[in-house]
């Protein structure tokens, strides 16, 4: 099991994880300085697998190799969005589950963003488009928007939480930037 001794320069990695039976969406980033770095970002697919144990499967070892490549410190998930189909949000479910079992795993801690709230964080709307998140996670770290969106996801769910993780430590919960702006005056230059 890896060592979870903090480096003495204060870096943090976060992995953010965008679930999904089809593709699971993820992105890394560094924290040093109470700056922002993007390490990583990518999608793993999972339509070619027919069976649902076995995406799983495939999604609990994906995440268990993120970790035990780049040791993030803590983890972001995007919690599932709530449809109206069933067995669409148990497969979800599931989904989210095996990678919180991975991450429970290697003992990384876990925080879980509703899709509105990581939209908020990233735009400052919660109703924002994929595509508009993609361009403001473009905007900050510089990246190129890829074809498909999910990577993004999981990108911005790792976002979501370097914004929210001290609140969440100090008992407090951001709505969007103005609400960050204003209680970390001290923060902004």
């Amino acid at each position: 099991m890896q060592s979870k001794e903090k480096s003495t320069n204060n870096e943090i990695i976060i992995l953010g994880v965008d679930p999904g039976t089809t593709i699971m969406g993820f992105g890394l980033i560094k924290i040093q300085k109470n700056k922002m770095e993007f390490l990583l970002m990518d999608e793993l697919k999972l339509n070619k697998y027919d069976s649902h144990p076995l995406r799983l499967k495939k999604i609990f070892e994906r995440t268990l190799y993120l970790i035990d490549t780049y040791h993030p410190d803590e983890m972001a998930l995007e919690a599932p969005f709530f449809g109206k189909n069933v067995q669409s949000m148990l497969k979800l479910g599931r989904a989210q589950g095996v990678a919180m079992a991975a991450g429970l795993y290697r003992e990384i801690s876990i925080t879980e963003y509703l899709p509105k709230k990581i939209k908020m964080a990233v735009t400052g709307s919660g109703n924002a488009s994929k595509e508009q998140v993609a361009k403001m996670l473009r905007s900050m770290l510089g990246i190129t928007i890829p074809k498909n969106l999910d990577s993004t996801d999981g990108l911005a769910a790792a976002v979501c939480h370097f914004y929210n993780r001290n609140a969440i430590s100090q008992g407090k919960s951001y709505s969007g930037w103005d609400a960050f702006v204003k209680q970390n005056k001290n923060r902004i230059k």
